[in-house]
Formats: C-alpha cells, sequence, structure tokens
C-alpha cells in the first residue's frame, strides 16, 4: 500500500474536513482514522520549539492513526499551547467537527502561513510497533507549524509517516519557478 503526500497542500485539500481522508479517497484509496488519544503532555524539543515554548512544557496534543485499505500509514499528531487552547473544545476527546481549522478559526485565529520540516528517521517503539514496521524499515517525519496572521505559532502538526507507505510529491509556488 503506498499513498501520496503533497507538499505543500492544496488549500482545497487542506480546508476539507480531513486532510488525509480527501487524499486518500481521490487515490483511489478507502481511508481511516482512529483517535489515539487527547490530552496534555511535555512538549518535545522540536514541538516546542515550534509552538515557542520550553522543552518539557505541557501542551495539547491530539494523536490519531491513518489507515489506508485498513493498513496503518501514518500517525498525526496535533499539538497546541495550553495558554492559547487549554478548556476550549479542542480538548474534547472526539475529532473537531465539522474540522479542526474551523475549531481553531472559531477561537479567534486566523490562518497567516505555514512552514513544512521533513525528516527520515528509524523509528521509536511506539511508531515501529503502531505502523506495524518490519524491521529495518524507517519513517519520514513531516513537522508543519502553522501561524497566525499576527506570527504566533498556533499549531504544530507532527505526521509520523511509514516510508515504505508514502511517496511525497513536491510542488512548487505558481509563478514562482524558475529554470
Amino acid at each position: 500500500m503506498v499513498v501520496r503526500r503533497a507538499l505543500p497542500t492544496q488549500p482545497a485539500v487542506r480546508a476539507s474536513a480531513s486532510l488525509f481522508m480527501t487524499e486518500a479517497a481521490a487515490q483511489g484509496v478507502t481511508p481511516g482514522r482512529r483517535m489515539l488519544d487527547v490530552g496534555p503532555e511535555p512538549a518535545s524539543t522540536d514541538v516546542a520549539a515550534a509552538l515557542r515554548v520550553e522543552p518539557g512544557t505541557e501542551v495539547l496534543a491530539r494523536r490519531k492513526l491513518l489507515l489506508a485499505n485498513d493498513i496503518p500509514v501514518r500517525i498525526a499528531t496535533s499539538y497546541f499551547r495550553l495558554d492559547l487552547f487549554g478548556g476550549t473544545p479542542l480538548c474534547d476527546p472526539d475529532f473537531v467537527r465539522p474540522t479542526l481549522q474551523a475549531g481553531i478559526e472559531a477561537l479567534g485565529h486566523r490562518f497567516g502561513h505555514a512552514e513544512e520540516e521533513l525528516v527520515a528517521r528509524p523509528p521509536t517503539a511506539f511508531e515501529a510497533g503502531t505502523l506495524e514496521l518490519g524491521p529495518g524499515e524507517w519513517i519520514v517525519r513531516v513537522l508543519r507549524t502553522g501561524y497566525g496572521d499576527d506570527g504566533t505559532p498556533v499549531h504544530a502538526l507532527e505526521t509520523i509517516c511509514a516510508a515504505s507507505r508514502h511517496v511525497f510529491v513536491v510542488a512548487q509556488v505558481t509563478g514562482a519557478d524558475e529554470f
């Protein structure tokens, strides 16, 4: 099972109810998702830097498993600063309806820009077990930080992708191509 992940994500797909569900369905794959956990946890060094908090600071984590034809392909975790999102509907244990983006906007945050960083590495034990990876398989970690229109880091999305189950399609911004 191989799924495609576009970078950057097309705006219409990003604004859909679920980026993965929309992308996978367009590829003829039966998508699935399962919420793994929602709650506070200490920010890793990378997540802390993205959200501009100290490492170890408690942040809200919303972690889900994404499946393609019932095969686990990604672990996606949204991280939020508790000083901005603690006690809000984003802390509820189910999927945010109608969309996570709408939930963020309902709390007064408007999208400004995002940055994405990709790193290939061996998986942690949790990642290997959750994604059902074989010995020697790697993951690609995509860390996408979304900033509000005032420059405040609002959302860090860490996506752990089974490397052998993904193709990353990278596109240039229209009008910015050069040979």
